[in-house]
């Protein structure tokens, strides 16, 4: 293994999230309507351990926590020549030598290095950019971390846990130059990108909302989603180190259910609404025109919390400043399967889904073309995209600004619903108007070392 650099700490890391939490915040947060829309030519100051991706031959990417999704990510990235995968960095041993026999057997070599911590990997100044896919708790840090050291990245989503944390994520990535990309691919995605298209070009006559399917029973808020399984004799760390493996969470004992992939129903590992609003959010405010601001007004209706989440039937109105509504609910679907998205105006409606089917009002039948009605992955146009960003420097769909935007809406949106009441929602001011009890809900708390108030003033 490496030597260990102390440039990428967890201090930095600290740092970061309290001034994106307005203390000392270096680079204003992009107003509604400054900054182009998907797909613009936006160009980004570059990363300085690179002035010219034009002249690199292959792109030199690492990985950090891969596992189910992140090898499917990872497939696809493989499947393109302007990559060269290199190096794997996981808490994990399995996980680590499972990605290295893989990438070994793509290139027919033994050349993919493994890290078991992510540090060593993220100071190899030969690496350009990264595929993160650990688990949801990760994925804020892990990114900051990343931005820090001048990587850009691919990462999934939910990109982050908390409003504050997904401010954080958005200004380091700004202040850092860096091409970033979240694996919201449904924005590569055919039958999305054609509502998105009505609705945009006036089609649908003047918008009036916008629907999110958000499913049912994601997230955990009561003293069920914070209880632990029974303790277990803790593994030689150079097998599954535990403690970074919880990273910034409240600590608990060790259990084998926990790193081998049971952990989605509890809180403290699990980022709520945002597991369908990190898709359906975002397609929605990108067919409102909406992705560089959140709604200012959040009223829930029915449902309720208990130990295993969100259930029943219920309803989250959203409302921008221009009057239009969003919408997030689980139930009342078209059955156009997963994640999915209705749009309405004041002369028609669309809505579709991961199936690929696309519905519309009876007077804009003609509109819909026969390329629809196919479900396929769209992952491999999206990495494919945030390739092309890499070598123009230009901001990609779902990049940073407009993921956080989408995470703060869906974020305030959970916090009405947790607290069943109206929220009342100031973008300028990153907080809610007159409610402390959610304005302490904008950040959750992180475990020594990493706890940001202590980190933040011992610089």
């Amino acid at each position: 293994m490496a030597e260990e650099k102390k440039r990428f700490t967890r201090r930095g890391f600290g740092k970061a999230v309290a001034q994106a939490g307005g203390l000392a915040a270096a680079a204003p947060v992009l107003a509604a309507g400054q900054a182009p829309g998907p797909g613009a030519e936006r160009p980004v100051v570059g990363p300085a351990i690179v002035a010219n991706y034009g002249m690199i031959d292959r792109l030199r990417f690492g990985g950090i926590g891969l596992g189910g999704r992140g090898m499917g990510d990872l497939r696809q990235l493989l499947g393109d020549d302007r990559v060269q995968f290199v190096a794997i960095a996981d808490v994990k041993e399995s996980a680590r030598e499972n990605v290295k026999s893989f990438v070994d057997r793509h290139y027919g070599n033994n050349a993919c290095q493994m890290y078991r911590d992510p540090a060593d990997l993220l100071a190899r100044k030969d690496i350009d950019a990264l595929l993160i896919a650990t688990s949801d708790r990760w994925h804020g840090p892990m990114g900051i971390w990343a931005a820090q050291a001048g990587k850009d990245m691919y990462i999934e989503k939910p990109a982050t846990m908390s409003i504050m944390e997904s401010y954080a994520l958005a200004d380091n990535v700004r202040r850092y130059g860096i091409v970033y990309q979240s694996g919201c691919q449904r924005k590569n995605q055919y039958a999305f990108e054609f509502a998105v298209g009505l609705a945009r070009s006036g089609k649908l006559g003047r918008l009036l909302a916008v629907h999110a399917d958000t499913a049912i029973g994601l997230g955990t808020v009561d003293e069920g989603g914070h209880s632990w399984w029974p303790e277990e004799p803790e593994p030689d760390p150079l097998v599954v180190d535990w403690d970074k493996w919880l990273g910034p969470c409240l600590w608990r004992p060790y259990n084998a259910r926990y790193p081998s992939g049971g952990r989605g129903q509890f809180w403290d590992f699990h980022a709520g609404l945002l597991e369908w609003a990190s898709h359906t959010v975002a397609m929605a405010q990108w067919a409102a025109d909406m992705e560089y601001t959140e709604p200012i007004e959040y009223v829930p209706e029915g449902g309720e919390f208990r130990g295993d989440g969100l259930i029943k039937r219920y309803t989250i109105t959203c409302r921008y400043t221009n009057g239009v509504k969003l919408i997030l609910r689980n139930h009342s679907w078209m059955g156009m399967g997963s994640c999915s998205n209705r749009f309405e105006g004041t002369e028609g409606w669309v809505e579709t889904g991961d199936s690929g089917r696309i519905e519309v009002s009876p007077n804009l039948k003609s509109l819909v073309p026969a390329r629809l009605g196919r479900r396929y992955d769209p992952t491999g146009e999206h990495i494919r995209e945030f390739l092309q960003c890499i070598r123009s420097r230009t901001a990609p769909r779902a990049n940073a600004e407009v993921t956080a935007h989408t995470h703060v809406a869906s974020h305030a949106a959970s916090i009405a619903a947790q607290l069943n009441r109206k929220l009342t929602w100031d973008p300028a001011k990153r907080m809610f108007i007159g409610d402390e009890e959610a304005n302490r809900m904008r950040s959750r708390a992180y475990r020594e070392p990493w706890r940001l108030e202590a980190l933040a003033t011992s610089m």
